[in-house]
């Protein structure tokens, strides 16, 4: 609990940066649709309507169903835990009568899906329960708040993050003394995954999808899980994976090459195109710092790997990593309509994001990503970069 208080510690100190009197969750049947920023709280199974407020200096307060109410009050975390019997509306217009915020935040978004919690139904019931009070004209957007709570790491969730780090560190590793010519990407996916359950931990994103692999240059390339692909000596062995350790993920990508006989190195070619790639990644890194925007640090990548001879990466540099593998908010983005206005967002310290990027190549995918955690004066890696293409005898 003690993380969960640092939040609403935190959060009642951002309401006031973000110019917010109140935030406000309103959610139903969280086992089918709950709120991601639910998850900044606590940890809530909720049956009926619930509505959680955030005020300014940090108190909480709970309205729920009763029979939902004494879980809520056992985690210790609000000032009031009121239950109601027929309907939330009532207790809901006296708590901001009492409260009387001039701004109050709710969790919609157009372009962040972890700050776009309440959904359609529960804004129209919302706006039914508030007509006729000042409090409907009062409801703005908590994007901004939202996405600041979540990226700005407090001390444990930084230490937690770099558990899961040096946890997938050992298990990229372990991945390392297993590889051999002839193993296939499900075998693979097969040892990773009993290293991580041996280890207590879970995969990041979707273990169908969790670790990504290829191998070569014929392997099926983004978001696919693993194929019969082989690992065949004169070709490259790609991974992008993470574990999630006490809630908090880790996510990076690492490539081997598999030596031919006779070869004590990769080939000049896919030894170029890898430092390319390092180069790119550390080209941003070198240039992040408080305050800067997110598209001018995909663009310093950018325009290091085209001056490099590759085209173009047809993604994002990088993204925020928290809660969840993809931890929404402001990141590396790149100005294109399929990003909304997360291109524009300002740098802060305390978030982690990632540096993640690749070129294909006839021996196959070369691709690393890198975690940072932004510092007052620039950045630091949360797990040890990839120095070198790892070699496969």
């Amino acid at each position: 609990m003690d993380l969960f208080r640092e939040k609403l510690h935190q959060a009642g100190e951002l309401l006031a940066a973000h110019d917010l009197d109140l935030w406000l969750i309103f959610v139903r049947e969280t086992s089918e649709h709950t709120d991601p920023a639910l998850k900044l709280l606590g940890h809530f199974s909720l049956t009926w309507p619930t509505a959680i407020a955030v005020t300014r200096d940090g108190h909480a307060f709970a309205l729920t169903g009763l029979g939902d109410d004494d879980a809520v009050r056992c985690t210790g975390l609000f000032d009031e835990v009121q239950p109601y019997t027929q309907s939330i509306g009532p207790e809901l217009v006296r708590l901001l009568q009492r409260l009387d915020p001039k701004r109050i935040g709710i969790n919609i978004s157009r372009s962040d899906v972890s700050a776009d919690g309440l959904t359609y139904g529960m804004y129209l019931n919302l706006c039914d329960y508030l007509d006729g009070t000042p409090y409907r004209d009062r409801l703005v957007s908590a994007e901004h708040f939202v996405a600041a709570l979540r990226s700005r790491k407090t001390p444990q969730e930084v230490a937690r993050m770099r558990a899961a780090a040096e946890l997938s560190m050992r298990i990229f590793t372990a991945v390392g003394d297993f590889l051999r010519p002839g193993v296939s990407e499900r075998e693979v996916a097969a040892f990773v995954h009993a290293q991580t359950a041996a280890a207590g931990a879970t995969t990041a994103w979707d273990p169908t999808h969790c670790p990504g692999l290829n191998a070569g240059p014929n392997s099926p390339w983004g978001h696919t899980g693993p194929s019969d692909e082989i690992m065949r000596p004169g070709e490259i062995f790609h991974m992008d994976f993470g574990v999630q350790i006490d809630g908090y993920c880790s996510d990076h990508q690492r490539v081997w090459y598999c030596l031919r006989p006779g070869e004590d190195e990769p080939p000049a070619e896919a030894q170029h195109a890898f430092n390319a790639v390092k180069a790119a990644i550390r080209a941003a890194a070198a240039a992040i710092r408080p305050g800067v925007v997110g598209w001018e640090i995909d663009a310093v990548a950018r325009q290091t790997i085209t001056a490099a001879g590759y085209p173009e990466y047809p993604h994002a540099l990088g993204h925020q990593v928290g809660r969840a593998v993809h931890d929404g908010g402001v990141g590396f983005y790149p100005r294109w309509e399929r990003y909304g206005d997360k291109p524009y967002g300002t740098i802060d310290s305390g978030m982690i994001l990632t540096l993640e990027l690749g070129v294909r190549t006839r021996y196959g995918y070369i691709s690393l990503e890198e975690e940072i955690l932004v510092t007052p004066d620039g950045c630091e890696w949360i797990g040890p970069p990839q120095e070198e293409l790892w070699l496969i005898r």
